[in-house]
C-alpha cells in the first residue's frame, strides 16, 4: 500500500498547492507513482497550475456519485508520466460531501500508487475535515511570517486533538536575507514554536511563482536552488536523512555578466 498524506496550511497564500505539485513531480521523477487529489471543494487550483484545465471532463464528485470510473477522472501530468491528478469538484454541496466515500476512493488509490497527496484547503473547512478523516500523516506548510506560524500552530493543535501523530511541517519562501533583516522569524525559533518534525524548506524564488502561472512545475528545471530543496524534501519523506541545500550568494561579477 502506498503512503497517503494530507498537505495543508493554517492560512491561505503560503504556496501550499505549489508545494503539493512540485513535491509530487519530484517523487515522480524518482520513479514513484504519485496521485494528487485537489480537495479545494468548489474551487480549482491544481489543474491550472499543471496546465491541465482544458482536459478536465470528470472530477472527484463525479467519481463519488458513480458518474465515471476512478481511472476516467485521472489526468496524467504533461511532464512526468508517473504523476496523475484528480481535479477538484467544480460545484458541490459541501454538506452532501461524504468523507466515507472519499476514504474508499483514497484507499483504492493507495493500492495503485506509491504516494497519494490530498491538497487540503487552508483552515478547518469541510475539505480539510474530510481529508483528515482519510489519513494519518499530515504535512503543514507555512512561511516564517508570524501570522502564518500562528495559524500553523493552531492547525497542529487541532490535528493533535484529533489523534494525528505523524505531523511534520515545511517552510515555503524561505529567505535567509529576510531573517537577517528581522522581517521573518528565524528558522530555529519556528522549529521550537511548532514542535513537530521539520521536513525542510523551499527558498523564496521567482521561478516558483512563474512556473505556477504558466502551468509548469518549477522542478522541471534542474540545477536550481528550488530543485535542490524539493530533492532533499522528497528524500527525507522517504526516510533518507540528507542535509538541506544552502543558498549561495551571487558574486558581483556573476550578477553583472549573468
Amino acid at each position: 500500500m502506498g503512503e497517503v498524506i494530507v498537505i495543508t496550511s493554517g492560512k491561505g497564500g503560503v504556496g501550499k498547492s505549489s508545494i503539493v505539485l512540485n513535491l509530487g513531480e519530484m517523487l515522480g521523477n524518482m520513479d514513484k507513482k504519485v496521485c494528487l487529489i485537489d480537495m479545494d471543494l468548489g474551487l480549482k487550483n491544481l489543474d491550472y497550475m499543471m496546465g491541465l484545465e482544458n482536459r478536465v471532463l470528470y472530477d472527484l464528485k463525479d467519481v463519488m456519485e458513480g458518474h465515471c470510473s476512478l481511472r476516467k477522472a485521472m489526468l496524467q501530468d504533461k511532464y512526468c508520466r508517473n504523476v496523475y491528478l484528480i481535479p477538484a469538484c467544480k460545484s458541490v454541496q459541501i454538506h452532501d460531501f461524504s468523507k466515507e466515500q472519499l476514504k474508499l476512493i483514497v484507499e483504492e488509490l493507495a493500492g495503485q500508487f506509491d504516494y497519494v497527496f490530498l491538497d487540503a484547503p487552508a483552515g478547518i473547512e469541510k475539505g480539510f475535515a474530510c481529508s483528515m478523516y482519510c489519513v494519518d500523516q499530515v504535512i503543514v506548510v507555512t512561511t516564517l511570517d508570524v501570522t502564518a506560524l500562528q495559524d500553523a500552530d493552531r492547525i497542529i493543535g487541532i490535528l493533535m486533538q484529533e489523534g494525528k501523530e505523524e505531523i511534520s511541517f515545511l517552510v515555503n519562501r524561505y529567505s535567509p536575507k529576510a531573517i537577517e533583516k528581522k522581517i521573518a522569524i528565524p528558522l530555529e525559533d519556528a522549529k521550537r514554536w511548532l514542535a513537530v518534525e521539520f521536513l525542510g524548506y523551499v527558498f523564496e524564488d521567482e521561478e516558483m511563482r512563474r512556473a505556477g502561472n504558466i502551468g509548469k512545475p518549477a522542478v522541471i528545471k534542474r540545477n536550481q536552488p528550488v530543485y535542490e530543496c524539493f530533492m532533499a524534501i522528497a528524500k527525507r519523506l522517504q526516510g533518507e536523512y540528507v542535509n538541506l541545500p544552502k543558498l549561495h550568494k551571487e558574486s558581483f561579477l556573476s550578477k553583472l555578466f549573468g
